[in-house]
């Protein structure tokens, strides 16, 4: 499993040649070879074969082909992932199914990892085999408290063995909020005893749609940014480590967009 950083700590698609179909029809060009990869992985995960190796395969698939159709992704902060030992939780902005699917590309090198993820992603036909071989906590997001409890038992289960969570503490993929960002991931982090990675980015580039969520129009104009912030321990009830997470995201979001 290669990283994608030749020098674990930033990411820049390098320029490409993108054929005048794929520039006049990006969504169309992307989507069969998005389509492609999932069916392949559902093959491998319905035969219990599909592997962290196999994920981390399929997501920089999906990463190339959206470079293919003219997407930049830019990403920095890998070396704050790469020098942290052991597992963390990472919590960051959710703006859109780019992230889902292409993070594990960027995180698998350094680190196991799963999701917590709405339990309606693990009745998605074909996809639901895949995000079920992955081991994610699944919750409902219309019971707080019952997701609350979910995501502490099941997500220091993960945890303990070794495995980080991604957690987009956000009830719907949107703009950011800070007043819709829960600390359900700072609570998993303090209970579990391990740290938080701020985790910032910028993937409006895969829109959500209208009739599919996941299954937006892909706008290669629109520059895809990650970036993974310095590690922070909780202390006390973590309201500190709470804001910080908060202004991480919202500073990078407005230097973005700038």
């Amino acid at each position: 499993m290669k990283s994608i950083s030749d020098d674990h700590t930033t990411y820049r698609t390098q320029p490409l040649r993108v054929s005048y179909f794929r520039k006049i029809f990006p969504s169309l060009s992307f989507y069969p070879r998005f389509f492609t990869t999932v069916i392949k992985a559902s093959l491998l995960s319905q035969r219990g074969k599909y592997t962290n190796d196999s994920w981390w395969a399929s997501s920089a698939d999906v990463l190339h082909a959206l470079e293919r159709v003219g997407v930049t992704i830019e990403l920095n902060g890998l070396d704050n992932v790469r020098s942290v030992e052991g597992p963390v939780v990472f919590i960051g902005n959710h703006l859109s199914m780019l992230e889902t699917v292409v993070l594990p590309s960027i995180l698998l090198p350094y680190k196991p990892i799963t999701y917590v993820v709405k339990q309606s992603l693990l009745d998605y036909p074909v996809f639901k085999h895949v995000m079920k071989a992955t081991n994610p906590v699944a919750v409902s997001r219309t019971n707080p408290r019952q997701d609350l409890k979910v995501v502490l038992e099941q997500g220091q289960q993960r945890l303990d063995d070794g495995t980080s969570m991604i957690i987009f503490p956000q009830t719907t993929r949107t703009q950011f909020d800070p007043q819709q960002f829960s600390s359900i991931g700072i609570k998993l982090a303090r209970k579990a005893g391990v740290p938080v990675i701020p985790l910032a980015l910028l993937t409006d580039a895969w829109e959500n749609g209208k009739k599919i969520k996941d299954l937006g129009r892909i706008v290669p104009a629109r520059k895809v940014y990650f970036s993974f912030g310095k590690k922070l321990e909780i202390s006390g009830r973590g309201a500190t480590e709470h804001q910080s997470i908060i202004d991480f995201i919202q500073d990078h979001l407005n230097h973005w967009k700038a």
